[in-house]
């Protein structure tokens, strides 16, 4: 049992953060969405939470931020492209290095990029008009790029320390 709470606490703080670092630099793209940090986030959590609570960590709050920030109309295929996302990064770096970085991450991260951009021009297509879709795909590229860089980094650095690796691992 406290297990299982341990996993669901170590959960919220990556929907936590996944909301807050989406949150905190928001860029207007053409369609009314927005680039922003939260990949950085959701790359994360794909790769230490796991293919349960990883996704469900990512969509959960990546989905919030969309709500918090006036854009609700994006939140349910928030939910499940950022859930797909980290379900993606989960599932090829499963068994990935125990220390340091994992060369299993990038290539887990551009799939997982690559998701985004057509999973958001699908949505926007269906929702607004592909002419919107398109001037997005520039703006989502350059976050997806940005995420690969930064979460390339970040996992890297946490993974390198046994002791942190530990605490956030779910």
């Amino acid at each position: 049992m406290k297990n299982n709470v341990t996993k669901l606490i170590k959960a919220a703080v990556f929907a936590a953060l996944a909301c807050v670092c989406t949150m905190m630099i928001a860029i207007p793209l053409g369609g009314g969405g927005y680039a922003n940090l939260g990949d950085t986030i959701v790359i994360a959590a794909g790769f230490f939470g796991g293919s349960v609570f990883g996704p469900l960590a990512a969509a959960i709050g990546s989905a919030l931020a969309d709500i918090l920030s006036g854009y609700a109309v994006y939140a349910p295929a928030t939910f499940a492209i950022k859930g797909l996302m980290a379900l993606i990064v989960s599932l090829i770096c499963k068994n990935v290095s125990k220390n340091g970085f994992s060369w299993q991450l990038i290539p887990a991260a551009v799939v997982a990029e690559i998701i985004m951009v057509l999973g958001y021009f699908v949505f926007e297509t269906f929702v607004y008009d592909i002419s919107i879709a398109i001037a997005d795909i520039p703006g989502n590229s350059v976050q997806g790029v940005c995420a690969i860089v930064f979460s390339s980094v970040l996992v890297s650095v946490l993974n390198a320390n046994k002791n942190v690796r530990k605490l956030i691992k779910i």
